[in-house]
């Protein structure tokens, strides 16, 4: 899937990831503040590892999906991957919070904590879309979807060794990561 980005100089195909790139975090980000706005900051519950099973059971999902799996829930997969997105930002916010730290998190703080982490996940897909030329761009949607498994079982992983990891670049670069996947899989399904 060649598009225009690949014939582009790297800036020009960097400014229109970007610009792709923004406008899918607009809806997850928007999706997060009208959830919030109806259930507040319950998520604040659920402990990273549940998170990360959060984040298994849609990807899963949109796998069972994409082989052509009979759906029985009237939801498709771009709703999945934006959920995806969401739940990566509210495992890196709870790794960021105190344990000690209320349950009910104020909508302005919960709303600061997470466009932070979005600036963090957006900078570190700036900083690697750089070294790997838009590679993401020719790559299918199932095999962003299949990263994004890999990433979970290697966060399951490192979350059964409760910190006793050797080389590991820890959980909070692996829901960045996979909430970039997601994204590019949304700039790719908006695009299809």
């Amino acid at each position: 899937m060649t598009t225009d980005a690949n014939s582009s100089s790297p800036a020009e195909a960097l400014q229109q990831t970007l610009l792709q790139y923004d406008g899918q975090v607009a809806i997850c980000r928007q999706l997060f503040l009208d959830k919030m706005h109806d259930y507040g900051t319950a998520w604040r519950v659920l402990r990273p590892s549940s998170l990360t099973d959060q984040i298994f059971i849609k990807a899963q999902r949109i796998r069972t999906l994409q082989e052509g799996g009979e759906r029985k829930v009237d939801e498709g997969i771009r709703p999945e991957f934006i959920g995806i997105v969401n739940y990566c930002m509210m495992a890196l916010l709870q790794l960021e919070l105190a344990e000690d730290a209320p349950m009910d998190l104020p909508a302005g703080e919960a709303t600061k904590r997470y466009d932070e982490a979005l600036a963090q996940t957006r900078g570190l897909m700036a900083r690697k879309n750089h070294d790997y030329g838009e590679a993401w761009r020719d790559m299918r949607v199932s095999s962003l979807t299949d990263l994004i498994l890999m990433k979970l079982l290697r966060i399951k992983q490192l979350e059964d060794l409760q910190g006793a990891a050797k080389v590991s670049e820890g959980v909070d670069a692996g829901y960045m990561d996979m909430a970039n996947y997601a994204l590019f899989a949304l700039i790719h399904l908006e695009s299809a």
